[in-house]
């Protein structure tokens, strides 16, 4: 049996667009400049209030940095709802889900920096609720990189980490994995270059999602 657990934005949908524009618009309204996608992307996978706070410098989460957080919640779903904001499967992702879901000696999951209900509505446009049987949010466990997410989906499947995967874009993904004692495996389609996914831990690096089922099938 292996665990297979997914990162979510970066990994499963592209979602920097909105993420970006929700991020932006979040600065500004606090008095700051509009951040650059750069930045964005490089905050992506951490935990909302850590992602903001980082992004300003500071060493943690302070009052303006919980107040951007709940301004950034606040707007999400209206910033979301407009033209070109939403957040789309990247190509051959739900060919992959379909293919590990008919395989007996795979569970799938969910590990994400999203908050619940933000996976919730991912899960539910794209139809994969009935194919993760565990996950792990922002809002039930430490950020990404403590290895939180992974230990708490072994513990309620009853898996170990040394049969888990973990399979994500960011930084934060391998080096979780790797603390928990996961296999980590980085996608080089999302926001995090693939010398930045090796020198974090990565295990492999996959150009294509239809190159996972092989990749799990091997180990």
């Amino acid at each position: 049996m292996k665990l297979v657990l997914f990162d979510c934005d970066g990994t499963l949908v592209d979602s920097v667009k909105l993420i970006h524009e929700v991020m932006a618009r979040t600065f500004v309204h606090f008095g700051y400049d509009r951040p650059t996608i750069e930045q964005t992307k490089s905050i992506i996978g951490l935990t909302l209030d850590i992602a903001i706070a980082r992004m300003q410098g500071k060493p943690h989460v302070d009052d303006e940095a919980t107040a951007m957080t709940a301004h950034y919640k606040a707007i999400f779903s209206e910033t979301r709802a407009e033209e070109g904001l939403q957040e789309p499967l990247f190509d051959g992702i739900s060919e992959m889900i379909a293919a590990l879901a008919t395989r007996e000696e795979i569970l799938m999951g969910a590990v994400t920096g999203k908050s619940r209900r933000g996976l919730n509505l991912i899960m539910d446009t794209h139809g994969f609720r009935k194919h993760f049987i565990v996950s792990r949010t922002a809002d039930d466990c430490p950020s990404k990189p403590h290895p939180g997410m992974v230990t708490e989906c072994c513990d309620e499947t009853g898996m170990v980490p040394a049969d888990t995967i973990v399979i994500g874009d960011a930084i934060y993904d391998m080096q979780m994995a790797k603390a928990a004692g996961a296999t980590a495996i980085g996608v080089a389609w999302g926001y995090a270059s693939e010398p930045e996914l090796w020198a974090a831990g990565a295990d492999a690096v996959v150009a294509h999602p239809r190159e996972i089922p092989g990749y799990i099938k091997a180990n």
